[in-house]
């Protein structure tokens, strides 16, 4: 494939890569019809019921309009905690005994309920994709966690599938509702800093293939449903810890099921790196892994079609080098340097109050007179809710979730296979000779598809 690219109008880029078997990365720029009033209940589904997910049904618990109807584990000790945590909340609520919140084992059987308008996956992430492009098929509108997908090919796929049903789609990054990241992020897009050179993007290390033990399989998990479409191998408690943990389980470190700390805390901070360098729509061109890659836990870089280059670093965080300055952000602290002068600084974390000040400080002095005002969210759920009812997209849509994980992946390949690869973000695809098909799109077990 050749490395110029020449300007394409739209219906013939589409027509270019439709042609090509790729899945475009495009929504429509309508807005769809309404299925829900502003006063209309959202009736609600929840599947995968682990720790993650116990913070997300909390929070959709509490918003008005909206309730849990079904819960959905692999875990029947899970799935019955979610369902009483559902009842009791319900109960309390309403001074009287609830009893309406419905179990399953299977997806399949919770999508099936046509009385159900979202649902909310929070399931490992290899169960993604294939999850999500089902609820899409069956009208279902979607909260997602990330990271979005485990491959490249299901994030192109979901896209398409989000786009072809009409679906209200929000990916679980958060931190684009977080009011530092924002601030962060328009500063860096008006040119506070001046051109941005480089950007560092803090998190931990590749995944790695999966070589746990086998352990005996206590009664009450299904786990031929927990590996669905991955590889099929004996059950270890490492992977999915059996009865109510407090911890995130460490099926993210292994390949067949995530992608290590690099999609993991990759798809909150190279998603912010997107949203500070307007790659939204797009993605990086080259990726150079480090020399040490087979053994490296950072160092891989992405360069961008503009020439900035995203280096994967350790310290936890996103910073942005600019012409005349720095800036970074992490939750809960920003720090602003601009011509050799603090423009801010806030690491406490614990002190929200004094963050806000240094955030009204910024926008105050340095934000004034903005020409680029970012999304405006300050909960990641009501934003989604919101956008059930006016059909917009929300703050983190389906795109920009393929996009920030197609990123994380990509980077993945730099410590997997440790060559100089090139990409083409538009037709997300390899091009001048390097990198394999094959990567982007493994084998899935069994009949399962993304379909």
């Amino acid at each position: 494939m050749s490395t110029t690219q020449t300007p394409l109008h739209r219906r013939s880029f589409l027509k270019t890569i439709l042609a090509a078997g790729a899945a475009p990365l495009l929504l429509p720029s309508r807005i769809w019809a309404a299925k829900v009033g502003p006063n209309d209940t959202i009736r609600m589904g929840i599947i995968g019921c682990g720790t993650q997910s116990r913070g997300l049904m909390g929070g959709f618990l509490k918003q008005p309009n909206t309730r849990v109807v079904a819960v959905c584990d692999v875990d029947q000790t899970r799935r019955d905690a979610h369902k009483q945590t559902v009842e009791e909340f319900y109960s309390k609520a309403a001074g009287s005994e609830f009893k309406g919140c419905t179990v399953h084992n299977d997806f399949r059987e919770l999508l099936a309920r046509r009385d159900i308008d979202a649902v909310v996956i929070a399931t490992p992430d290899h169960w993604h994709a294939i999850i999500a492009v089902a609820a899409a098929a069956a009208g279902k509108d979607i909260y997602c966690e990330k990271p979005l997908t485990n491959t490249v090919f299901e994030a192109t796929s979901l896209v398409a599938a989000i786009q072809k049903h009409g679906r209200v789609f929000q990916t679980g990054s958060m931190q684009r509702s977080s009011r530092e990241f924002r601030v962060a992020c328009e500063l860096v897009r008006n040119g506070v800093i001046g051109k941005i050179s480089r950007v560092e993007a803090g998190f931990g290390g590749p995944g790695k293939p999966c070589d746990l033990p086998a352990e005996m399989a206590e009664p009450g998990l299904d786990w031929n449903m927990w590996l669905g479409p991955a590889p099929v191998r004996d059950y270890n408690s490492i992977l999915s810890p059996r009865g109510i943990h407090k911890h995130f389980p460490m099926w993210r470190q292994y390949r067949e099921y995530g992608g290590g700390m690099v999609t993991d805390w990759g798809a909150h901070h190279l998603d912010i790196t997107h949203w500070g360098l307007d790659m939204d729509r797009s993605g990086p061109s080259e990726i150079l892994p480090p020399a040490d890659w087979s053994s490296a836990v950072s160092g891989a870089r992405l360069i961008y079609p503009s020439g900035v280059e995203v280096t994967h670093v350790v310290n936890n965080g996103v910073t942005f080098f600019g012409a005349d300055g720095e800036i970074y952000v992490n939750r809960g602290k920003i720090k602003v340097s601009l011509r050799g002068e603090t423009k801010a600084s806030f690491m406490a974390k614990e002190d929200q109050p004094a963050l806000a000040d240094q955030l009204d400080k910024l926008e105050k002095d340095l934000l004034a007179d903005a020409k680029v005002r970012l999304y405006s969210s300050t909960d990641h759920k009501s934003d989604f809710l919101a956008s059930m009812v006016s059909r917009k997209q929300p703050i983190a849509d389906v795109e920009t979730g393929a996009r920030t994980v197609i990123g994380c992946h990509l980077l993945g390949f730099a410590y997997y296979h440790g060559k100089h690869l090139k990409w083409n973000p538009a037709a997300n695809a390899f091009r001048d000779g390097t990198g394999e098909d094959r990567w982007l799109r493994p084998e899935i077990r069994g009949d399962w598809k993304l379909a």
